[in-house]
């Protein structure tokens, strides 16, 4: 990828995008605060909710964080909300996706100088993830975030190549409509074909946001990790969120067959937030195809049944829920309707026996992924499995739940 990019595209200065904040027409309610684990918290004067932990969990350190969100804080150029920090329009300065992008290019310039090949890899990483996070939350119709997306992609096929374990892009056919890209995550050291994790991400995330998931966690069990993006969001742009919500990874899930590198009778599902509902939709559907199904945070019921609960979370959130279902021009009540079909239990299927194993983490008074949608999970599973995450230390807890779903994913796949 040439440097060119960087100083005559990336930062030469537009205006005539639509700025992020303005893309979805829904009523907008007063500000509510909240932090929950894998969201982040929302703040007083930004529209996005800050991801900070998460971000830092990546590879982007707290520092380099801060400073990106102190010159969008500073900026004074013209902004759509005058009272929301992230809202500057147009790709200048003070822009979230300028900023993002910005920083996102020091790292990939340091790339292309960099000799050692495995710092290399370290900076198209780091460059990848800041890509990523100019783009968040991804709401369709931003140009910018398109871009970046696009950017951010490539940043990671970049690194993948200098890393531990072997990264392939694999195409999928989709009946009705364009193929998917995914990425099959390959172990090093381990001869193929692996026992493999189909990674169900959230609805504010890229598949190549979880490099360190695989690096960390599946890679030292001999594990593969194969990602999807969800519906309406990177390479799956295409496809419109629906209520068949594992549509997608459910004809991949079919094909893994015809992948000599995957081991098809040892597949087991990964999914955190909306990717839960994914996953857990593929256990009742799939069940011969799946050794296990884990979750986090699921967001399977409660949250998408609930205007209350709707009520209390963050306009970006609803947005971004909005803009998934494809309505960007809707009222509260209309949005409400719609998201109350994606519920699992009101679809059939939540609270009727599956023998997948299923495991169901959750964090206390979570108000995306309640303790009551894993419990019903857990329940729902002949071999079901409830793990209570601990808030405090946030980053700790967080670590070790991880590590305890990959050893009981893990045991489940060697069965």
């Amino acid at each position: 990828m040439s440097s060119k990019n960087l100083s005559e595209e990336l930062f030469k200065p537009h205006y005539n995008y639509p700025e992020t904040s303005s893309l979805v027409h829904r009523q907008h309610h007063a500000e509510v605060e909240v932090e929950a684990t894998l969201d982040g918290s929302s703040q007083h004067g930004w529209y996005r909710m800050l991801n900070k932990l998460m971000w830092t969990w990546r590879g982007v350190p707290p520092q380099e964080i801060s400073e990106v969100l102190a010159r969008i804080a500073i900026s004074d150029q013209r902004h759509t909300n005058d009272a929301l920090l992230d809202t500057v329009i147009g790709f200048r300065s003070g822009n979230w996706a300028f900023e993002w992008s910005k920083q996102a290019g020091l790292w990939q310039a340091r790339a292309q100088e960099e000799r050692d090949d495995s710092l290399a890899g370290e900076h198209w990483l780091r460059a990848s993830h800041l890509f990523s996070l100019a783009a968040y939350p991804y709401i369709k119709g931003d140009e910018l975030a398109d871009q970046a997306q696009t950017l951010a992609n490539r940043a990671y096929e970049e690194a993948t190549r200098r890393l531990p374990g072997e990264l392939k892009a694999l195409s999928f056919n989709i009946e009705g409509g364009s193929p998917i890209t995914g990425f099959l995550h390959m172990p090093p050291n381990t001869p193929a074909p692996y026992p493999t994790v189909l990674l169900c991400g959230g609805l504010d995330s890229l598949q190549s946001d979880h490099y360190r998931l695989f690096h960390d966690y599946l890679a030292p069990r001999g594990i593969a990790m194969l990602t999807l993006d969800m519906p309406s969001v990177g390479f799956s742009v295409k496809w419109r969120l629906n209520q068949d919500t594992s549509f997608l990874h459910q004809q991949v899930l079919r094909d893994l067959a015809n992948v000599p590198w995957i081991d098809h009778q040892r597949v087991a599902a990964f999914g955190y937030r909306f990717g839960a509902n994914v996953a857990v939709r593929l256990a009742y559907l799939e069940a011969p195809r799946l050794r296990a199904v884990a979750t986090l945070g699921p967001m399977v019921h409660s949250l998408l049944t609930s205007a209350q609960q709707q009520d209390a979370i963050p306009d970006m959130y609803m947005d971004m829920l909005a803009s998934r279902l494809g309505m960007a021009f809707t009222s509260d009540s209309a949005l409400r309707t719609e998201l109350n079909r994606y519920s699992l239990k009101v679809q059939g299927l939540l609270g009727r026996r599956t023998s997948t194993p299923m495991l169901a983490g959750y964090w206390p008074n979570d108000p995306f992924g309640p303790e009551e949608d894993a419990r019903l999970i857990a329940s729902s599973s002949a071999d079901g499995k409830l793990l209570p995450i601990a808030v405090r230390p946030v980053l700790a807890n967080f670590e070790r739940a991880l590590n305890q779903v990959c050893d009981w994913l893990a045991k489940r796949l060697q069965q």
